[in-house]
């Protein structure tokens, strides 16, 4: 991938895939298809995305507004906070726990999906994605499980299993290895830097003094 495709500054690299109601790399498309007829015939599980490629603009937009204040901001147990009252370094890391920074996010490559079980879904729910719902007992148990047993075969793996300090554990969150982790080394801090620059992102100059750091901590696979 470019430093344009790395950022989601383009489309140049993914594919719509109306089936799935999803958008991803083209490479990614026939193992996609694979894993969800498998949980389908294996397990019965409606496998469905429901977050995939997210270009620069929209991870900006969902920045900006947890930055202002505009959009909910939760500590690393799920509680609300309050981001105005937060100093600028506390209200980015804060933000970056539960979201990725603009031209790092992993949704931009095209390879990683949020993922679903619509055959569990109650009447009337809407899933949260929050790790309670794969948890045992949880309304996505079953998924995270037969996950755990199948994913790989397809292969796919979770870049975020355990809290580290950084991102939450995201058990919905599947990536797909041969092109994710390539282009999580292609994102250096340097790629990172140019796309932040001058791209109206809440924080710029902070975000920018902060990138190794910011890279080890919420970029890098551990």
């Amino acid at each position: 991938m470019n430093a344009l495709e790395l950022t989601g500054r383009t489309r140049t690299h993914v594919l719509e895939v109306p089936e799935l109601r999803c958008t991803v790399h083209r490479d990614v498309v026939a193992a996609l298809h694979a894993l969800c007829a498998a949980a389908h015939i294996e397990a019965g599980i409606e496998l469905a995305p429901v977050s995939s490629f997210r270009d620069f603009e929209r991870q900006r937009d969902i920045w900006n507004a947890k930055y202002r204040g505009e959009r909910a901001l939760l500590d690393r147990r799920g509680e609300p906070l309050d981001a105005l009252a937060l100093e600028p370094d506390a209200r980015i890391d804060a933000i970056l726990a539960w979201s990725a920074l603009p031209g790092a996010s992993r949704h931009h490559w095209g390879t990683d999906i949020d993922v679903i079980d619509r055959a569990a879904l109650p009447a009337g729910y809407r899933p949260r994605l929050i790790p309670q719902e794969y948890a045992p007992g949880g309304i996505f148990s079953r998924l995270d499980a037969w996950l755990a047993a199948s994913m790989q075969r397809f292969g796919f793996f979770r870049p975020y299993t355990q809290d580290h300090d950084g991102v939450q554990p995201e058990p919905w969150h599947l990536s797909y290895a041969a092109i994710a982790r390539p282009a999580c080394a292609a994102l250096t801090v340097e790629v990172m830097r140019e796309a932040l620059e001058g791209a109206g992102v809440e924080g710029e100059e902070l975000l920018i003094g902060r990138l190794a750091q910011l890279r080890q901590r919420y970029v890098e696979e551990r």
